[in-house]
């Protein structure tokens, strides 16, 4: 099962190596690639130890940075206060151009991910930085979290949607600062704020939301939630959020509401991985087993099911289900 999910993986990877979020062919726009989609593909192909794999991906969201670093320059000079003067979510993974479409940019999320799987892989002595135009851009990444004030800035979130305080970005940007501080300059206080803003949310996502499955990320990969916390998330996600085949982003999503939220599937093998490494093996098989009744006959994760579990969507597979269950098999 390893082996034919790292393949159903490998069919939407671009020779950039960039992946896409679905099917190259998908008319849904994700052919096209999310810096954090691609993070988290990576951190599935490391479990596996797919290390080359991995390692062309993570330096190909570098290229795009690279790409785009009189971009963050502007945003460094001056805090943004457009969306579209963000770093951008999403990307063409042949020309590595942003998408202009109108979307919710501002993920701040998906910085501190990248952040955190660089300075995690060059940790373990995977090396992913080449040279010093990389060493360059991470460190006006840094700079980048610091201008947009990360700690109190509403962004969009994991799901894209309405501008709040995110426990899951201001999070991940958290970790990924920490994480890449042995690399590069990081000021303590930017660091301080972050965990401070983070305790004051927790455990709760949002304003809007208290159970929601993006705060999965605090305890994998992250790992920065405390015990006491950890739990808080578990119970409130499983308590609420937990359904046959997948796991509802949070209460009242209308992303494919149909007579109910929408069941994602990622949330399912990502649960086996919290258990696993928790030490949990009854909860970790539990969770995995449902992963698999959830593959297609193909053994391909869609995006969801629709909420009476019958049908899913035509995003499938998708790659960050995917990964995650590759992570759930090889980590």
């Amino acid at each position: 099962m390893l082996n034919q999910s790292i393949q159903i993986l490998r069919t939407m990877q671009y020779p950039t190596g960039l992946f896409a979020a679905s099917r190259m062919t998908a008319k849904t726009g994700y052919n096209l690639a999310w810096i954090r989609d691609n993070v988290y593909a990576a951190i599935g192909l490391e479990a596996a130890q797919k290390y080359n794999i991995a390692r062309k991906t993570l330096r190909a969201l570098l290229d795009i940075l690279l790409k785009h670093e009189y971009k963050i320059d502007w945003a460094i000079k001056e805090k943004p206060k457009h969306h579209y003067q963000y770093i951008h979510a999403r990307y063409d993974p042949i020309t590595m151009e942003e998408v202009y479409e109108q979307w919710g940019n501002k993920q701040n999320d998906a910085i501190g991910a990248l952040l955190f799987k660089i300075g995690d892989l060059e940790e373990k002595g995977i090396k992913i930085i080449r040279n010093e135009n990389d060493l360059r851009i991470l460190q006006k990444l840094v700079y980048y979290l610091q201008s947009i004030e990360y700690w109190h800035d509403r962004d969009n979130g994991m799901w894209e949607e309405n501008e709040e305080l995110h426990a899951s970005s201001i999070g991940a940007c958290v970790a990924g600062l920490k994480k890449i501080s042995k690399i590069v300059n990081v000021p303590k206080d930017l660091i301080k704020q972050g965990e401070d803003a983070l305790n004051n949310l927790l455990p709760r996502e949002s304003e809007t939301k208290e159970a929601d499955m993006a705060l999965l990320s605090l305890i994998y990969p992250y790992n920065i939630a405390s015990r006491k916390q950890r739990d808080s998330i578990l119970k409130n996600i499983e308590g609420k959020l937990v359904k046959e085949k997948g796991v509802m982003r949070y209460i009242g999503d209308k992303y494919h509401y149909r007579n109910g939220e929408a069941q994602w599937t990622k949330g399912l093998p990502w649960l086996a991985i919290i258990y696993r490494q928790m030490n949990k093996p009854d909860k970790y098989a539990f969770y995995m087993r449902k992963t698999m009744e959830a593959m297609n006959e193909k053994g391909e994760l869609p995006e969801l099911y629709y909420a009476d579990g019958n049908g899913y969507n035509e995003n499938c597979p998708l790659a960050w289900s995917q990964a995650l269950f590759v992570a759930g098999l090889g980590g």
